[in-house]
């Protein structure tokens, strides 16, 4: 029977991926901002996003807020670990997010506000996916209490899972970009689309080949008997979409892309929950440890299954009102 606690994960675990793929296409738009240096070109990229690039960052807080409350043993353990790349984010978040305003409103400095947005993107993108290769190669714990050092974050590893994350996010931006463009830019999307999947695809490869050697019971988890009757379809469906993938590109469709981008992300990010479930920090505290109490559980889930459904409806709200392509001569200028 499934218990509270490992329901509770699974929003965590939901509110994560949400921001993951929400926000991961606009953080891949600030990415792929230097491949277009003509202002229209930058304007259409913007404004492609603009109404909903704000509200995505909604399940950031969600997914941080629910682990401190839910989870505060693995709150207060996982944060002094990787303090260093969560402050990276948010000082690109914050950057990103000021030069998303600023840029409209200056000429001037406009190239100085654009270089802000390219910075803020991908120190946000890479301090993502180092926080999570830092978080995958274990973290010592002392009692109930971290107990490594102010640099473990830093590895080859977690340098590795940094790049793939870019890679993601970026070809997440350019499939977006197929979505809602038309004409060169449209073009130039699709031709950075099949480099940016070579990319992705050869850093999935790359971080799936080196975690099982970080620990014996990821080795144990993916290539043991009977386990890997279970976890041997994830490689084999990432094979199957990524040959979609190029097929639709190839084929100069328009949603497609984008959408099988995400399918793709759901399978890798499925994949990291077959390597650290049932632990919440790996290899060190599990979900039931970890855990708030059951009465607190049961008060906070109440919220949840109210406020969810909220955003969730807004959200495609949103998306739904500003579909389509994007118009070069509306929106902000």
């Amino acid at each position: 029977m499934i218990d509270i606690a490992t329901v509770f994960a699974f929003i965590i675990a939901f509110a994560v991926f949400m921001y993951i793929v929400m926000d991961g296409f606009d953080l891949g738009l600030g990415i792929l901002y230097p491949f277009f240096p003509k202002k229209s070109d930058r304007n259409v990229i913007m404004n492609s996003v603009a109404p909903v690039w704000d509200g995505n960052e909604t399940w950031l807080v969600l997914g941080g807020g629910g682990l401190f409350a839910a989870f505060p043993l693995a709150f207060a353990v996982l944060m002094p670990a990787i303090y260093t790349p969560i402050i990276a984010m948010l000082v690109g978040l914050i950057f990103r997010g000021v030069a998303f305003e600023f840029r409209w409103r200056t000429t001037r400095d406009r190239n100085l506000w654009d270089h802000a947005f390219i910075g803020g993107s991908i120190l946000a993108a890479l301090s993502q996916g180092i926080a999570l290769g830092a978080i995958l190669q274990g973290v010592n714990v002392a009692g109930r209490q971290y107990g490594g050092g102010w640099w473990d974050w830093l590895t080859p590893f977690s340098i590795l899972t940094g790049v793939a994350v870019v890679a993601g996010y970026g070809l997440l931006g350019a499939t977006w970009l197929i979505m809602k463009t038309d004409g060169k830019l449209r073009s130039e999307a699709y031709r950075l689309s099949r480099w940016l999947l070579l990319a992705t695809v050869g850093g999935i490869i790359a971080v799936s080949l080196a975690t099982p050697f970080l620990s014996i019971k990821y080795w144990q988890r993916w290539f043991e008997w009977p386990s890997i009757l279970f976890t041997s379809p994830i490689p084999l469906a990432v094979a199957a979409i990524t040959f979609f993938l190029l097929r639709s590109l190839a084929n100069k469709q328009d949603y497609r892309p984008f959408f099988l981008s995400l399918a793709l992300f759901a399978l890798t990010y499925a994949g990291l929950g077959v390597s650290m479930y049932p632990y919440i920090v790996p290899q060190s505290i599990t979900i039931q440890q970890a855990a708030a109490p059951d009465s607190s559980l049961y008060f906070m889930i109440v919220g949840v299954a109210i406020l969810v459904p909220i955003i969730l409806a807004y959200t495609a709200f949103s998306y739904w009102v500003f579909r389509g392509k994007v118009d070069a001569k509306s929106g902000y200028h």
